[in-house]
């Protein structure tokens, strides 16, 4: 099933994706000299950016053609996407940790296979677990449409875009743009108190949640024009907790990981730079941890999977090796 709209990724004009988070611990008893943060500061580019040398705390110029993870003399154009803005500058001497999350960090899943598979994963636990008409295993997915940063309005079925006084710029109803009077007769025309915050409104803040958004758009449209075709009673809040009730049967019973386990290119996208980063922090003398809330098992392969280029022979399956590369490695647990 196919709905006709304009895609809210361009109605919204959403910067790109910003790089993977990394989290930083201090020493307690480190401080930094006014003197690094002048030089620091003296050496800040044009975007206000610096960048840090691993091995002394000293600070150098960010120069265009060096990538971060692997210095070269020789220069390399970088994309948008792996550079790394900052508006502030950091002496690394004090830092002595350096933390990362798996899911969407080290291992940046593939939009156009992982999320489609969570989608229609989705689809199928609504039909088969909570009644949901069939007719909805024959819809489409389409990942290019919905961006971070949006808030979706449980109650009237609505997905909004505010600016950051929480002055709402942009509203769809499903896949209708709503007009000007519909929107300041439902969120006012001028800045109002409401927090947009839950229960009656759900933050589209993650990765993870840009599927669920689709297909709730989706089934605000389907209810609106079939309201007796879904289980009696359902309103766009019930939608909307039933959609979450079949995402989270995806990720309790497995269903999602292990098709990701079975074929890990398919679904994660190969980064060469993440062992030479992790190798670069560490020989600066600096520890590294990872903590993720996925399962050891599943943690393994995708592991095995981003490291692999660096810690598996010719011919090699599943290893540990890449537990080199962390001091500390802390995954989720079935209690």
């Amino acid at each position: 099933m196919l709905f006709s709209r304009r895609p809210l990724a361009a109605a919204f004009h959403l910067a790109p994706l910003s790089p993977p988070l990394l989290l930083f611990f201090a020493s307690a008893s480190s401080s930094c000299s006014p003197a690094a943060s002048a030089a620091a500061a003296s050496v800040s580019g044009s975007r206000g950016c610096t960048a840090a040398r691993m091995d002394s705390g000293a600070v150098e110029t960010a120069s265009t053609g060096a990538v971060w993870s692997s210095p070269s003399a020789e220069p390399r154009s970088i994309s948008v996407g792996k550079e790394v803005f900052c508006n502030r500058s950091l002496n690394m001497r004090n830092i002595t940790a350096v933390g990362f999350d798996m899911d969407y960090t080290l291992a940046q899943y593939k939009p156009e296979t992982f999320e489609s598979l969570a989608y229609y994963g989705t689809i199928e636990k609504l039909v088969k677990d909570l009644r949901y008409p069939e007719e909805l295993l024959t819809w489409e997915f389409d990942w290019k449409y919905m961006v971070r940063g949006l808030v979706l309005d449980k109650k009237r079925g609505n997905i909004l875009k505010m600016d950051r006084h929480k002055y709402v710029k942009v509203a769809y109803h499903g896949f209708k743009e709503l007009s000007k009077e519909e929107k300041v007769a439902a969120y006012g025309s001028t800045l109002i108190r409401d927090s947009f915050d839950e229960p009656d409104y759900a933050l589209i803040d993650t990765l993870f949640s840009l599927g669920e958004a689709y297909l709730f758009a989706q089934l605000v449209d389907f209810i609106d024009k079939n309201p007796g075709k879904v289980p009696a009673g359902t309103d766009y809040p019930l939608m909307y907790r039933d959609v979450r009730s079949a995402v989270d049967l995806c990720h309790r019973d497995g269903t999602l990981k292990r098709m990701v386990a079975k074929d890990p290119a398919r679904y994660i996208n190969e980064d060469l730079a993440i062992v030479p980063m992790l190798e670069m922090i560490r020989k600066s003398g600096r520890s590294t941890f990872l903590v993720t809330n996925s399962l050891w098992d599943y943690t393994d392969v995708v592991m095995n999977y981003l490291c692999g280029p660096y810690t598996s022979g010719v011919g090699s399956g599943l290893n540990h090796k890449w537990l080199q590369y962390f001091d500390i490695v802390i995954t989720g647990r079935i209690v």
